[in-house]
């Protein structure tokens, strides 16, 4: 859910960044109306089109997340496994927002609804005129125009006219649209910023029809003259606003914009190509966990964080799993029924295991490509980076033989075993470093000729990233990995543990 709402803003913040460079100073108003409109929408859209096409036209380098290295396994195998909070405050401080501004929301459309019952209303064919006698006011909701009663006696009827326009256009509408993203996604600015873009569209939309029908100087002189309350309602059209009041006048004395220029909207073409190939090639692994915790939620199993407790076993989807794999013959009824159901899941990526953890707890595990078996051992790094694709046929270390998932087992062994023997584990002691588990993020590279390249090491401290860089140089040439029928370079990442006395 997070990577989805991250992609939702950063998709959001790129077509806003196209309007406010070369769009919101035309005079295509209906255009722009129309952008403003559709395009918080598809930020929500794309995420979820992930196109094939797309990802074969791209040249790819293919990720594998190799185990952990755990250079003196029974001590990090004694460690404690986390504990997740049983209360999801993310999810308690989303409804809370939801409630505060519905709650806001009605308040003022209350406000609206007491202004028409408490005032005189004018019924014409095509708008009602609601007269206020206590406030120096001007602003229209739907049908409904909202005006001091002394301006209709001293006919200020482009103030009307200004108004009339936001009510054929049904301008409320778009500005209730607004409303109710920023209820369901409150905690995003970007909502806020389109609101107010088109506030200010709609504002030049009704000058631009007014002042076709009367003198520009005289509406310059109602518009400045005139002093009116602004009022506290965002999904209300108001024709007085000292913060747009510059920017209204600047637009209707602008020349109309030539058509020439309408071809800016082709900008959004190429920024949709760009979104659609980074939706596409971005394989989200966090979404496949959230799919088997709904599901999981569906059938009324209770969560406590990443943990969904049922009769007598435990699903967990979270990180840092260490414990012992359990036999299918030892499963129980129920545990069998979970089980199969996800095993005859659609989704190929969604895999589980019965363990039990160092609590002596009975767990299923939820697993999407990170989880790795170790002689009797389950040991899981889901630190959330995620493989660009699955390789067709992997890199063969010298020795191995096998089918494809023979040879990457065989593959993830060598290394392990390789890296344990060479290892200068005892380096660590020296160096200062407090006491606990400690890790090691190496990336490396089998090229297309199988040598070893672009090693890169993370540590907590430089000599022990030298000593990973050191032994991962000294792996030896592996016939290399195809994709296709053809050579290609794969990525590795290596996280390596260890426990400092």
């Amino acid at each position: 859910m997070i990577n989805y709402i991250i992609q939702v803003a950063l998709f959001q913040v790129l077509f806003l960044a196209v309007y406010d460079f070369f769009l919101q100073k035309e005079t295509f108003f209906n255009w722009n109306r129309l952008y403003l409109l559709i395009t918080p929408v598809l930020a929500f859209v794309i995420p979820f089109l992930k196109f094939e096409s797309l990802q074969k036209s791209v040249a790819t380098e293919y990720i594998n997340q190799l185990p952990t290295v755990f250079l003196n396994p029974q001590a990090v195998f004694s460690q404690s496994v986390e504990k997740v909070s049983s209360v999801n405050y993310f999810q308690i401080g989303f409804y809370v927002g939801v409630v505060l501004f519905s709650t806001v929301f009605l308040i003022k459309l209350f406000k609206i609804i007491q202004l028409i019952a408490t005032n005189e209303v004018v019924k014409s064919e095509n708008f009602n005129l609601v007269l206020l006698d206590k406030r120096e006011s001007a602003f229209s909701f739907f049908n409904y125009i909202f005006i001091k009663r002394d301006f209709v006696k001293n006919k200020e009827l482009s103030i009307i006219q200004h108004e009339m326009v936001h009510c054929k256009q049904l301008h409320t509408l778009d500005l209730l649209f607004f409303e109710l993203l920023k209820i369901t996604m409150w905690f995003n600015p970007l909502i806020y910023v389109y609101q107010n873009r088109i506030t200010l569209l709609h504002e030049y939309i009704s000058d631009a029809e007014v002042v076709k029908q009367i003198d520009k100087r005289n509406y310059f002189n109602t518009i400045l003259s005139e002093t009116f309350n602004v009022e506290n309602i965002s999904f209300i059209n108001q024709f007085f606003k000292q913060s747009l009041i510059k920017k209204r006048i600047a637009m209707i004395t602008k020349n109309k914009s030539q058509k020439i220029k309408q071809l800016k909207y082709l900008l959004i073409v190429p920024l949709l190509v760009s979104m659609l190939i980074y939706v596409s090639c971005t394989d989200d692994v966090q979404t496949n966990i959230e799919q088997v915790e709904n599901a999981l939620k569906e059938e009324n199993i209770p969560s406590e964080g990443k943990y969904f407790r049922a009769e007598g076993f435990i699903i967990f989807t979270g990180t840092h799993l260490v414990g012992e794999v359990v036999s299918s013959e030892k499963y129980t009824e129920k545990e069998k029924e979970v089980f199969n159901k996800f095993k005859n899941s659609e989704n190929p990526k969604i895999e589980m295991s019965l363990v039990i953890d160092e609590n002596g707890d009975r767990v299923y595990f939820m697993k999407t490509n990170h989880f790795n078996k170790t002689d009797d051992k389950v040991v899981v790094e889901d630190d959330g980076s995620v493989p660009f694709a699955i390789i067709e046929n992997v890199p063969i270390f010298p020795g191995c033989t096998g089918t494809e998932e023979e040879l990457r087992q065989c593959l993830q062994e060598k290394i392990t075993k390789y890296v344990n023997t060479n290892f200068n584990v005892e380096m660590a002691n020296a160096l200062g470093l407090e006491k606990g588990v400690k890790r090691i993020f190496v990336m490396f590279k089998i090229d297309k000729e199988g040598n070893i390249t672009d090693i890169q090491a993370r540590a907590p401290h430089q000599s022990l990233a030298d000593e990973a860089i050191r032994v991962i140089s000294l792996l030896p040439q592996m016939i290399s990995g195809k994709q296709k029928g053809l050579a290609v370079g794969v990525k590795y990442s290596l996280p390596i543990a260890f426990i400092v006395d």
